[in-house]
């Protein structure tokens, strides 16, 4: 991936060549040419455009969407989910990094993406190695560090999910296994069935396959 230093005085039309481009973050959270067929991010000072996730990404990340509107809808205490939105971009420090998923709590209203911290960030690992470093350690720093109260990482391929908590919260880190559910503290009565989204995973994995009527 190349990381030309090339700075232009006129404002550039963002795309795959501008792929390695110098970028403050005033300049980056100023941009408003940003396309949905990419996924943007400031790291250290360049921009990085990668592909969008693919559909074993996507599919199990719109699953959890669900899971968490219909608890939002359905339970006592769903209230204290203020809002999610997948594919959003999360400040950390000088960085700008592009979550799968972010969760805002306890703010009783309408987060702003802008402003608003998430309480919760979750990514849904990749098999490539260095994205698997990126989610497993550079983004478990930056984000606990901006203030993220959990992150979760989801990964299908080892079939676990762990869950990494701001300091003093403890465990300071908890992993849960595939036939387990996930019960976090900051959503009262909020439960998820990790199988559920390995299954969606999966079966995005094996296209034009018949999927079982008996799914969870």
């Amino acid at each position: 991936m190349s990381t030309a230093r090339v700075r232009s005085s006129r404002k550039p039309r963002l795309g795959t060549a501008s792929n390695g481009m110098l970028m403050t973050p005033e300049e980056f959270d100023a941009a408003a040419d940003f396309d949905e067929l990419h996924s943007y991010e400031l790291i250290h000072g360049v921009l990085i455009v990668s592909p969008p996730p693919g559909e074993a990404e996507r599919g199990p990340n719109e699953d959890l969407g669900r899971i968490l509107m219909n608890y939002r809808e359905g339970h006592p205490q769903g209230r204290n989910l203020d809002g999610t939105l997948p594919e959003q971009t999360v400040c950390s420090g000088e960085n700008r990094r592009r979550a799968d998923r972010v969760i805002w709590i306890g703010l009783d209203r309408i987060p702003d993406p802008q402003t608003d911290v998430p309480a919760i960030v979750v990514e849904f690992v990749s098999n490539r190695q260095r994205d698997r470093v990126r989610d497993y350690a550079e983004k478990r720093r930056e984000y606990l560090a901006s203030g993220v109260q959990e992150y979760w990482i989801i990964d299908r391929f080892k079939r676990i999910l762990t869950v990494v908590r701001k300091p003093p919260a403890q465990p300071a880190e908890l992993v849960v296994k595939e036939n387990e559910v996930y019960r976090t503290p900051l959503l009262p009565g909020f439960e998820l069935p990790l199988a559920r989204l390995l299954k969606v995973a999966d079966d995005w994995s094996r296209p034009g396959q018949a999927r079982k009527r008996n799914a969870p």
